[in-house]
């Protein structure tokens, strides 16, 4: 987007300085959620940064106030589209899911997903949680050293699979692990590069890419087409589960568990839309299933790391969680129902999502001038909320570096604006899967805090921006095996 300083001076708003020819470019490149950082402390809550050279430029307009998110998430979100160029690299690569898609095509996939994630059906998932849970920490020994990344990004992975694909977890877990990667810095840097030569092209990076992209759509495509094939055979010839009648709600059912049948592919490849009869075809399903695994476990293993790891540096936090969770649930395994049972485990969890946020920066397009915080946001103009910055901001936070989770206790939730924390974003376009992280990481926690005591052996953390926050050095804790 080409600057045009009479449009800058006429909006009032203020620019965070960069180097001549080429703003910030740099900054953001090395450290984007600091550069976002300083530009609020230095400037306010609405800030213009500018980045790249002459003819290449691009300026961001960086809102970070929980209201300012308020508007652009929720109060005003048809103004805000997910069309600048980052969301466009996911699209190309992970296909038109939930996340990406916009306008009749997002509503559509919406109804046909809603009833696939109400609270009754995501807590039939609490079992497989808990036993990929009990198969990771049945790997550790006492005096260990863990490396927290690595290993709650297995877990988080093998456990939605699990609930994606029921038995055929190993076919997907080792593709994925090894694609996803690839894949994602690939987005990564064609998102945030003033120009992108096209992906057609026989460069070695574009062939890196398909080759992972080629590999992870085959074993979606392959698991889709056997499970279609079995699901018809099983009702008969008739259409599977999703022709007997009753629409969407129908198909997906209330059931629980991840029996033959029952997994989240099986309930996606028989959801109807209960007035039209629209499904998905082959392709929507692997679209789905693919945002699925890259929003399902990323996310959700970023916050048990983080978690994990501020309980190793503070504990006398973590002794008070594991009292809560020995005296809630002794020796059993946890289920759905101890969500609302461990208040200050899920403290502990939303505290480490503050700090840590899973999704540190959200990115819109304006497509009408709207007036945020006294300030115009231009139509056209690419938009950057900061989770990041809006969870450190001293306005909502006192001393917002301390770990503390009596923050979120319930009284002083209650005190602060909406969206002085929003990790899971907000508004009409809200995670689906939101229940589903919190009730995943609190029977993770609950089930790892009861085993182990867990000691930070670095202290610090160092982290990018990525598609997710991604820790950009080791985050390793030793663990010392409790008696039962």
């Amino acid at each position: 987007m080409a600057v045009d300083t009479q449009a800058v001076a006429a909006e009032g708003i203020p620019e965070l300085a960069g180097v001549p020819l080429l703003g910030s470019l740099f900054d953001l490149k090395k450290d984007s959620i600091g550069t976002y950082l300083k530009a609020q402390r230095t400037h306010g809550d609405v800030v213009r940064i500018t980045a790249g050279p002459p003819g290449l430029r691009a300026a961001l307009y960086c809102v970070f106030s929980a209201e300012g998110a308020q508007q652009v998430l929720a109060a005003q979100s048809a103004n805000f589209r997910k069309d600048n160029p980052f969301y466009e690299e996911v699209r190309e690569s992970f296909g038109n899911g939930l996340l990406t898609s916009q306008d009749e095509e997002y509503l559509r996939q919406r109804r046909l997903v809603q009833p696939l994630f109400t609270r009754k059906r995501v807590d039939g998932y609490a079992g497989a949680v808990a036993a990929e849970t009990g198969t990771t920490i049945g790997g550790w020994h006492d005096g260990a050293v863990v490396e927290l990344t690595d290993e709650m990004m297995r877990l988080a992975l093998r456990a939605v699979a699990r609930i994606l694909f029921g038995t055929d977890v190993e076919a997907t877990v080792d593709v994925v692990d090894r694609c996803f990667p690839v894949i994602a810095e690939y987005c990564l840097r064609r998102g945030y590069s003033p120009a992108n030569l096209p992906r057609t092209w026989p460069t070695p990076a574009n062939r890196r890419a398909a080759a992972a992209m080629d590999e992870l759509y085959g074993v979606c495509d392959r698991i889709i087409a056997e499970r279609r094939g079995r699901d018809t055979a099983a009702s008969g010839g008739g259409g599977g589960a999703a022709s007997e009648g009753g629409g969407a709600n129908t198909a997906a059912g209330e059931g629980t568990g991840t029996g033959e049948g029952e997994d989240l592919l099986s309930l996606l490849a028989a959801a109807r839309d209960g007035d039209s009869g629209d499904a998905f075809d082959s392709t929507e399903l692997r679209d789905q299933v693919l945002i699925f695994l890259l929003a399902g476990h990323e996310t959700t293993a970023t916050s048990l790391a983080f978690a994990l790891h501020l309980l190793g540096r503070h504990p006398e936090q973590q002794d008070r969680a594991r009292e809560e969770i020995r005296r809630v649930l002794g020796d059993r395994t946890p289920e759905a129902a101890d969500l609302d049972r461990l208040p200050y485990l899920t403290q502990v969890l939303k505290e480490a999502m503050r700090l840590y946020p899973a999704a540190p920066v959200i990115g819109r397009r304006a497509v009408a001038a709207t007036d945020i915080a006294g300030r115009r946001i231009p139509a056209g103009a690419d938009v950057i909320l900061a989770p990041w910055v809006t969870h450190r901001h001293p306005d909502y936070w006192t001393d917002p570096e301390r770990f503390d989770p009596d923050r979120f206790a319930p009284e002083a939730e209650a005190a602060r604006p909406r969206y002085a924390w929003f990790p899971f974003g907000g508004g009409p376009r809200a995670c689906i899967g939101q229940h589903f992280s919190m009730l995943e990481s609190v029977i993770a926690l609950a089930m790892m805090l009861r085993a182990y005591e867990f000691e930070a052996v670095d202290t610090e953390v160092p982290v990018s921006a990525g598609i997710t926050l991604r820790a950009e050095g080791p985050a390793r804790c030793r663990v010392r095996a409790l008696a039962p």
